[in-house]
């Protein structure tokens, strides 16, 4: 009878500790958000260059640029970055993001193909 009774207290045991990891697992992921950022991409080496770059910034698990509509698509952990900070770093490449311009030594720094007042090729 003792012997049953400290096996059934032994499985409550580990059964509980199972859960408790489980639950701290749990807490541990971190959902996927989805941005969509209208930039100032001209060109397949702004894509390029955008997706490349972007792809670096914290938490940033997914980057694509519909060539069509120059809108940027990032999927990001959920806490590991903002929108904003999505937005920080894509003008930091040289590219407006949305209402942000793009920081003027990075766009100084882009080929010529890539500036936006200049007609794509």
């Amino acid at each position: 009878m003792k012997t049953r009774i400290i096996l059934t207290l032994m499985t409550v045991l580990f059964v509980s500790l199972g859960m408790q990891a489980q639950q701290k697992k749990t807490k541990k992921s971190k959902k996927l958000i989805t941005v969509e950022i209208q930039t100032s991409a001209v060109c397949g080496m702004c894509k390029e260059r955008l997706e490349h770059d972007v792809a670096f910034a914290k938490g940033v698990k997914f980057v694509e640029l519909n060539d069509e509509t120059k809108v940027l698509t990032v999927k990001f952990k959920e806490g590991k970055n903002t929108k904003d900070g999505i937005k920080k770093a894509i003008t930091k490449v040289g590219y407006d993001a949305d209402d942000m311009i793009a920081e003027q030594k990075a766009y100084d720094a882009l080929p010529a193909c890539c500036k936006k007042d200049v007609a794509p090729h």
